[in-house]
């Protein structure tokens, strides 16, 4: 799940950011050096909001067979 946060945050990212240069009329190299540096930073918050979620996922999963799994023992105890 981060791998794919990172993947469509960055890219998604750097495409905003040329648009907006390209829509300004800035530089070449400045409208590049500005996107590669939207790229990087929002693929790296996407993987850490992508990571996040998958242990929420996880933690809510494993609590919830852990949940059944305690009600059937006790139930085939009695």
């Amino acid at each position: 799940m981060a791998h794919t946060y990172a993947g469509i945050l960055g890219p998604l990212a750097f495409l905003t950011s040329l648009g907006h240069g390209a829509m300004h009329g800035g530089g070449g190299m400045s409208v590049l050096w500005t996107g590669w540096c939207c790229l990087v930073v929002f693929a790296a918050v996407g993987y850490v909001v992508g990571w996040v979620a998958e242990r929420i996922v996880e933690d809510s999963v494993h609590s919830r067979i852990s949940a059944e799994l305690a009600v059937r023992q006790e139930a085939e105890g009695e």
